[in-house]
């Protein structure tokens, strides 16, 4: 059931992404369905129903937009954004979490999760300083994953691979890119490129 659910919200995405109306409409339909299809198997079981679910995320959107439903002021969205997670992070220490990363979801795909925990760990003061350190530090990852590549085993590899990765991440956050977002760009181009390359390649023969 989570696997068909996580593929309904990748189509969704694809759909808002390429602005084409009816797809949206008929993704979200999916996406409802497994929303309300999971709650039902919980409301049988004696856990919560859809009212609950509607009545607590509404106050939860109250509660974290005081900018909005209430009477604090903000001048941009940084205040926005600082009063949000100010306000999470006190509902989080009357939970059961210990750790800021918590609640950074383990089935998010790992270079969203490692964004997320760049974020986390930030606002807790574990911060590289500016984007001269994460060069650096870029460049000892890279120097280490070279000397891997001769003589060491794949999964060595695997893990000085994943290092430069988690650095470029932590260098994204800093220069406020979302690798996400860059990477799905990069892969845009890419596509436009090699289609006209097949294109090309076609008129030749």
């Amino acid at each position: 059931m989570l696997i068909y659910l996580i593929e309904e919200m990748y189509e969704l995405a694809d759909a808002i992404e390429s602005n084409r109306a009816e797809e949206v409409q008929e993704e979200l339909g999916d996406v409802l369905f497994h929303i309300i299809f999971i709650t039902r198997l919980f409301q049988e079981a004696g856990n919560f129903s859809i009212y609950d679910v509607a009545r607590d995320i509404t106050e939860k959107m109250i509660r974290r937009h005081p900018h909005v439903f209430g009477t604090v002021r903000v001048d941009n969205t940084d205040e926005v954004r600082q009063n949000w997670h100010k306000i999470k992070q006190d509902e989080k220490k009357k939970g059961s979490k210990k750790s800021v990363i918590d609640s950074v979801p383990k089935k998010l795909p790992a270079l969203m999760r490692s964004y997320q925990i760049c974020e986390r760990t930030a606002r807790s003061g574990f911060d590289w300083g500016d984007s001269e350190n994460l060069l650096l530090k870029l460049e000892s990852e890279l120097s280490k994953l070279k000397q891997t590549l001769t003589h060491s085993e794949k999964d060595r590899i695997s893990q000085e691979f994943g290092n430069l990765l988690f650095s470029m991440v932590n260098l994204a956050h800093l220069l406020k890119i979302h690798p996400e977002t860059a990477l799905s760009g990069a892969l845009k181009a890419f596509e436009k490129r090699f289609s006209q390359m097949e294109k090309k390649d076609d008129r030749n023969y």
